[in-house]
């Protein structure tokens, strides 16, 4: 049975978003992958056998909801893979949060749901990027990748860098942001206030409410221990070398009004990458660019997939 808190609902409060772009589609089946330490991760693949494959890894406090626009549209013609960091959603929390956690779990998934050779585009969102860095050198994401899409993430000094706490960079500035990102307070139920903090921390100004209601109710989902513990690993995140031997076509989009990881992560992540494609800084967006600019998202996937897999196919006939 398809649990409530899997869709980012259960602990949110109000009724759940059954319609629409941010509605999550019924996968066509659903799977366990074991990852090396034995934590169990939900998967879940849409779309028909055989076509082009994507693979999706979410942020932190998030889960496979929040790729719901981009899993409708692309399951259209693709084998969409999404799955549950663990912790999240439908995966159940572990004792062990790192990134070496986060490649192992990555390179669970791809084993688990791609055949022997096969490649796939693999696109992550925030501590989802932050995973495929970290899983760069691994053998079975190397076997896999044909290109990547990192949306709104960075490598390294992400409490540093963060504008959520509106004052000039520096000391107090990492500090207070570091007590407001890594509180254990409960979300509690998603409220007008909750909404509109949700909004000020995550999202442009210009986000529409049934985009902020559907973040609000995913991010409200995320257990308060899970919250804290992953918290705490992104506070000492330093990914700098998985960059550099991310070694596959890359495209990088963020929004300039990223208070999480602003542009300034973005061109970092460009300049070291070995294979960049391009940067794409999108006026006004925040950090949940799938959610708020969803069609360019899915625009990106489908130009990697059509630049990067066909190809290879074609090659391989």
């Amino acid at each position: 049975m398809l649990l409530p808190q899997a869709l980012g609902f259960a602990r949110a409060g109000g009724t759940p978003i059954d319609s629409g772009p941010y509605a999550p589609p019924s996968p066509a089946r659903e799977l366990t992958a074991v990852s090396a330490d034995g934590a169990r991760l939900h998967v879940e693949v849409h779309g028909p056998e055989g076509a082009p494959a994507v693979v999706l890894a979410h942020g932190w406090t998030c889960s496979t909801a929040f790729w719901a626009a981009q899993i409708r549209d692309l399951a259209a013609d693709h084998r969409v893979i999404a799955y549950d960091q663990r912790g999240h959603g439908r995966s159940p929390a572990s004792p062990a949060c790192s990134s070496d956690a986060l490649a192992d779990d990555l390179e669970a998934v791809l084993e688990a749901t791609l055949a022997p050779g096969e490649q796939a585009v693999i696109a992550g969102h925030s501590m989802g990027g932050m995973t495929v860095m970290a899983a760069s050198a691994r053998a079975a994401f190397r076997a896999h990748a044909a290109a990547v899409l990192l949306c709104s993430t960075g490598s390294s000094q992400l409490v540093a860098a963060s504008t959520v706490v509106p004052m000039r960079a520096g000391r107090v500035r990492t500090w207070l942001t570091r007590r407001i990102l890594g509180s254990r307070a409960p979300l509690g139920p998603v409220t007008p206030l909750a909404r509109r903090i949700l909004k000020y921390g995550t999202m442009g100004p210009a986000s529409a409410p049934q985009m902020i209601e559907a973040c609000a109710r995913i991010v409200h989902a995320c257990p308060r221990k899970v919250r804290h513990s992953w918290s705490q690993v992104l506070d000492l995140l330093d990914l700098d070398h998985g960059v550099r031997e991310l070694d596959v076509p890359t495209a990088v989009i963020v929004g300039t009004a990223d208070r999480l990881t602003p542009p300034v992560q973005a061109r970092a992540l460009a300049a070291a990458l070995p294979r960049c494609t391009g940067v794409v800084e999108l006026p006004g967006i925040g950090h949940m660019t799938p959610v708020e600019a969803p069609e360019l998202v899915t625009a990106t996937v489908r130009e990697l997939v059509h630049a990067h897999i066909r190809v290879v196919s074609e090659e391989s006939a």
